[in-house]
């Protein structure tokens, strides 16, 4: 019996929606596992490179193994230490945001809310709050390393299969899966690029920006401003509050007006408008998609999630839309513009 579009809809959304909620129960596997295939792609052209210039078959393995490790311990030593550097450095503002908290308790009494009022909505912001949340990073980036010990054991295991298995695939006959992968790789890669450009640029012109500011720790908000690019669309608003709220106490109100204006300008203009239409573009996604993306993701697999939401939706899209030939006409639906049919 020939089941009717709507049920098969329906049934379809309740095994994704069963299939998600199995994701986030094992999460801890999985984005660690996807975290490492995104990695072992985007060092793919270092590998093929190498490959075509005849270097043994263990340089191709262990080189781009070794730039992916050296460039993520770096990242992650480098944040470490400027965070460690905002833990100290926060509680030598507790002065100043006393008194900014004054201020602000007399600017509502004049608008005719009382000092027991003000403190009420003053409560939750606390000094001591502050330190312990950065020092809650910290844990949590410490806590991260049993994670890390996967995703380099992962890392090695796809670094030594992916030499042989770039070899088998281009042996088998060709299929609408091996295509499907193949252009997920393609188009992961060409993300992770486009991404990580504009990062680049991002990153340098908010630490040009904050120093010129006289912002604490401009370093540490472009190392911040360089990770959230990789969320997409939000991304800048995460990066923009630390700074912000440390350019008040710091320096005062104008000048935490000054780093939200060159933010919206700089960031939001880049991030938000130019960055997703490339990134999503080169990932096959549409701008909505890569919104909704961002959403689910993230609530699946938390952090890592919204880094990887791009890169995930992508993988889904490759196995249930560009494998099937029955589902291929949505294609373009998903992807925000006209595919042109692989050979």
């Amino acid at each position: 019996m020939q089941l009717s579009r709507g049920l098969r809809l329906l049934i379809g959304t309740a095994a994704a929606v069963v299939a998600l909620a199995g994701i986030k129960h094992m999460s801890q596997i999985v984005g660690p596992a996807f975290l490492a295939l995104t990695l072992t792609i985007a060092v793919s052209p270092l590998r093929r490179w190498l490959a075509r210039k005849g270097a043994p078959g263990w340089v191709t393995v262990f080189v781009p193994l070794a730039t992916v490790i050296v460039v993520m311990g770096a990242l992650a030593l480098s944040l470490v230490v400027a965070l460690a550097q905002l833990a100290t450095l926060v509680p030598t503002y507790a002065a100043k945001y006393q008194e900014l908290l004054a201020s602000l308790t007399a600017e509502l009494g004049r608008l005719g809310i009382t000092s027991e009022q003000a403190k009420a909505i003053f409560s939750g912001l606390d000094m001591g709050q502050l330190v312990k949340a950065a020092q809650g990073i910290l844990t949590g980036l410490l806590g991260v390393l049993s994670a890390v010990v996967l995703i380099v054991l992962l890392l090695f295991g796809m670094s030594l299969d992916a030499r042989f298995m770039h070899g088998a695939i281009q042996r088998l006959s060709p299929s609408p899966l091996v295509s499907a992968l193949a252009g997920f790789a393609k188009g992961t890669c060409n993300y992770l690029v486009v991404s990580t450009m504009f990062g680049l640029i991002v990153a340098v012109l908010d630490t040009v920006a904050l120093a010129i500011l006289g912002v604490p720790l401009p370093l540490l908000w472009g190392l911040l401003a360089f990770i959230t690019n990789y969320i997409p669309n939000v991304g800048f608003i995460i990066g923009l509050v630390p700074p912000a709220l440390l350019a008040l106490l710091a320096s005062g109100p104008a000048t935490m007006l000054w780093v939200i204006a060159v933010y919206c300008v700089l960031n939001f203009v880049i991030q938000s408008v130019i960055q997703p239409r490339y990134a999503g573009a080169s990932a096959g996604l549409s701008t909505t998609l890569t919104m909704l993306s961002l959403l689910v993701w993230a609530y699946v697999l938390g952090a890592l999630g919204a880094i990887l939401a791009v890169p995930l939706s992508a993988f889904v899209r490759a196995v249930l839309l560009d494998a099937d030939p029955a589902t291929r006409w949505a294609t373009p639906l998903v992807a925000g513009r006209e595919i042109t049919p692989r050979p």
